[in-house]
């Protein structure tokens, strides 16, 4: 299995923002060095570990996120108010797990395409032209049997990116699954058209008068 075009996003580390040394920003800058931790990991090709260290960051930033604790409101602590700084710290540091996610599993010997699909689908949430999340969607969905969606992924993303040799070839595979499945589908209909003709006995109606 390819890897995906490049290695697992490396923003910029977080820093504390507005009251420096509050819990949240304590929060956003352990998920953060727990992400940087990740990313070293990855390149040291230690996968099990980096996405032990990408789970532990959302983690983290699940207490954080008020689209889970509204969901289970009343079961635990509410989602503290976040400046509009924090927030966009949470959800980037959340993207870029999902993000690395999907490349570390991309990486194992048995590959999860499920998983690798739904990871690449949260990040499309939130950055709906994300290059890498395309091409992993389009080659999950394609190893998972749907070429027609396969294709409309890495169509996006070769727009985006219209040099990059992965994309194209995943591309191409697309369009061809599609191809046979067109070819088998007309031979089926074909057959299934000359058997009902060979069916109506002397090239008439099939009924049989009494």
């Amino acid at each position: 299995m390819e890897p995906a075009p490049s290695s697992p996003s490396d923003s910029e580390e977080l820093g504390a923002v507005g009251g420096a040394g509050t819990k949240v920003d304590s929060q956003l800058q352990e998920a953060a060095r727990l992400k940087s931790e990740g990313n070293a990991l990855y390149r040291e090709k230690r996968i099990r570990a980096a996405i032990g260290r990408y789970h532990r960051a959302l983690l983290v930033l699940r207490g954080l996120d008020a689209r889970v604790t509204s969901s289970i409101q009343g079961f635990g602590p509410q989602a503290p108010a976040l400046s509009s700084k924090q927030e966009e710290q949470l959800r980037s540091t959340q993207v870029d797990c999902y993000n690395n996610l999907a490349a570390c599993l991309l990486q194992r010997e048995c590959v999860d395409y499920a998983r690798v699909r739904d990871y690449s689908l949260r990040v499309l949430q939130w950055r709906a032209g994300d290059v890498k999340a395309l091409y992993r969607a389009g080659v999950a969905t394609l190893e998972l049997g749907d070429a027609h969606t396969a294709r409309q992924y890495l169509t996006q993303a070769i727009r985006e990116q219209p040099n990059d040799a992965n994309v194209r070839r995943y591309l191409q595979r697309a369009e061809e699954r599609l191809s046979s499945d067109y070819q088998r589908e007309k031979e089926l209909y074909k057959g299934m058209f000359a058997k009902q003709k060979g069916g109506t006995g002397e090239g008439g109606s099939a009924v049989t008068l009494k």
